[in-house]
């Protein structure tokens, strides 16, 4: 597994934790990567999708809202609405990785967290996202 998506796998961590608390989360994360003796890159490149996330959720989920057609924010699996969130910010907003690679990614999470039927869930949102986003 690589480290970016141990990374991704970290931040999803995070962010699943601090859906609905108020905990801090620097120290969610740091906590997490202790618990995974995740390294410095891993820990670095979490903490940016973390906080990309995190800044930007009301436009993430606008985005997510407006293609996700027949599925309600609410009505989504959280581990689901999670993934899609971290895969929206780095296609939509920070645009570092390939749009492939963050559709991909976030399949094998969502096949890993949530189930198959979640990767293809997570997949048909996506495909959607790119083609608005190019």
């Amino acid at each position: 597994m690589g480290k970016r998506h141990q990374a991704r796998e970290l931040a999803l961590k995070v962010l699943f934790q601090l859906e609905g608390s108020g905990d801090d989360p620097e120290d969610v994360l740091l906590y997490h990567a202790a618990e995974g003796a995740g390294n410095e890159d891993i820990t670095n490149f979490a903490r940016q999708l973390v906080h990309g996330v995190t800044a930007n959720r009301d436009k993430l989920d606008t985005i997510l809202s407006e293609t996700s057609e027949h599925w309600k924010l609410e009505q989504m699996a959280k581990v689901d609405r999670i993934i899609l969130r971290i895969a929206i910010y780095e296609i939509a907003i920070d645009r570092k990785v390939p749009t492939k690679a963050a559709i991909n990614e976030s399949i094998e999470l969502a096949k890993t967290f949530s189930g198959d039927e979640a990767g293809r869930f997570v997949n048909g949102i996506l495909g959607r996202v790119a083609a608005t986003a190019t």
